[in-house]
């Protein structure tokens, strides 16, 4: 279990809050580490693992054009995934994750690439992040501490 998962967790329950996650090159790990922390489904809601792009339209409600202008890695995507899982699962807070975990670029967006966003009643905040080339394990496992350290952020009074 994660002390960084366990400190979100133990933040959410004492601000009276939900949360909720939407992920795709993190494949579920931020839901994961939530869910590990015992007690957890006090304030965690659900997520949805849109790894497909028909996903993050029908699920999540993201509008093809933002994709086809900015592209499936870019903190528009992000944002709109944040908004539609809000949404959909009525979290107070709900974390966003699309990116290139590799090997490999896609497109022109090189390994390491992540895009983050965190929506909430305060409104949307997003992030892009270059973690680097350092192996699809390595790149999804920052990336998930990054989101938690996001979400313990915006917990803070």
């Amino acid at each position: 279990m994660s002390t960084l998962a366990a400190s979100v967790i133990r933040a959410a329950r004492e601000r009276g809050l939900s949360l909720g996650t939407a992920e795709s090159c993190t494949g579920g790990l931020i839901a994961a580490a939530l869910t590990d922390v015992p007690g957890s489904s006090s304030v965690v809601l659900g997520g949805v693992v849109s790894y497909a792009v028909a996903v993050k339209e029908a699920l999540l409600e993201v509008p093809p054009e933002v994709i086809d202008e900015h592209g499936v890695v870019s903190e528009e995507v992000a944002r709109a995934m944040a908004r539609g899982a809000r949404a959909g699962l009525r979290a107070d807070l709900v974390i966003a994750t699309t990116g290139v975990a590799g090997p490999g670029p896609s497109g022109d967006d090189p390994e390491g690439r992540v895009c983050f966003a965190l929506t909430g009643a305060e409104g949307t905040l997003s992030v892009t992040v270059d973690f680097g080339a350092l192996g699809r394990a390595e790149v999804r496992r920052r990336a998930t501490d990054y989101a938690l350290d996001m979400l313990l952020a915006a917990l803070q009074p």
